[in-house]
């Protein structure tokens, strides 16, 4: 048998709360939960949930609150942000939360932290932000691993000891401040996918370079940590695949929808161009094929992890997609113990 190369490499999962027709938003939330469920029994190393504001299709605006949830009704799945916007909040009060979490479900709980401000103006005056508050990002970010440390002019309770891991959801300067806080990074977008053309293969992620160069080892980290993130959808036929992933692409249209725009002739040039935009920056097709492209995107980023995101409005499809991500990096359930 041909040896697995994503065998032992840990996949986790992020999910939005992506809202759906027809479905309430307590029932989306508690889907959420259902699925974490789900993919601790398939395997999965971690389960994140995010932050988002006012943004239409995502019902997930909290994410300490539905980890809290999350972590009590799962047993051994790491639980975590993907993550909590660091410029919306006091650093002393994501670090409390942080560490009452870590308390409750001691050695399950991840601080993945971002520098998004509010999606539009009204939002940003909600939050009594502005845009300038990410430029804040690592000021605050020192600030708030003096609570989870103990080093900071007054203790921070519950006292977490540096228990809790921190990641940074990190692009450009993002990986610059994780490298001289020791901290880990996770990494998406278009830049895991620019890797040239075949005649200039870029071999390397040149941004992880530096985060590995010049990473300063902490607490929290002794040594560089990177999580590869990204939208990725198995099913047992590539077209099966490629419609799991289309209602995303489409900004959550359903597929059925998409298709009737196709049949109308409403669709544009710019429609197609967006939709292949947003499609070459994530992994779908079968088994197989997923298999190929993943261990592309690790040899191009040195990944220690993958982090599967995208929403989908197909849940049997996610179902059937979350066990087959399964099988390419756990193996088959039988094989779980």
């Amino acid at each position: 048998m041909t040896p697995n190369p994503l065998s032992g490499l840990p996949v986790s999962l992020l999910d939005r709360a992506n809202a759906l027709a027809g479905v309430t938003e307590s029932e989306v939330l508690h889907g959420v939960i259902a699925r974490a469920q789900r993919v601790e029994r398939l395997g999965y190393r971690r389960f994140w949930v995010a932050e988002h504001h006012g943004v239409p299709g995502i019902a997930g605006s909290t994410p300490t609150l539905l980890m809290t949830a999350v972590a009590g009704a799962t047993e051994r799945l790491r639980v975590g942000s993907g993550g909590v916007m660091l410029p919306n909040h006091q650093p002393l009060v994501v670090a409390e939360q942080a560490a009452t979490l870590q308390a409750l479900f001691p050695g399950r709980i991840d601080l993945g932290l971002g520098r998004s401000v509010g999606f539009t103006p009204a939002v940003r005056r909600a939050l009594r932000r502005d845009r300038d508050a990410a430029q804040r990002f690592p000021e605050e970010l020192a600030e708030l691993l003096t609570y989870l440390g103990g080093t900071a002019a007054f203790t921070a309770r519950p006292q977490d000891h540096a228990a809790t891991p921190v990641f940074v959801l990190a692009t450009g300067q993002g990986l610059r401040w994780a490298a001289e806080a020791g901290l880990a990074v996770v990494v998406g977008g278009p830049s895991l996918f620019q890797r040239g053309t075949p005649d200039a293969q870029v071999t390397e992620h040149q941004g992880l370079a530096r985060y590995r160069r010049d990473f300063r080892p902490s607490r929290w980290f002794p040594t560089p940590y990177v999580i590869a993130s990204a939208t990725l959808a198995v099913a047992d036929t590539p077209q099966a695949a490629r419609d799991l992933v289309l209602p995303e692409a489409w900004a959550l249209v359903p597929v059925a929808e998409i298709k009737a725009l196709h049949d109308a002739g409403s669709v544009t040039a710019r429609d197609e161009q967006r939709v292949a935009e947003n499609l070459a920056t994530g992994i779908h097709g079968t088994p197989e094929q997923v298999r190929r492209q993943v261990e592309e995107l690790v040899a191009f980023t040195g990944a220690d992890e993958v982090l599967v995101t995208g929403g989908m409005s197909d849940r049997a499809g996610q179902r059937r997609s979350d066990e087959l991500v399964a099988e390419l990096f756990v193996g088959p359930p039988g094989d779980l113990g």
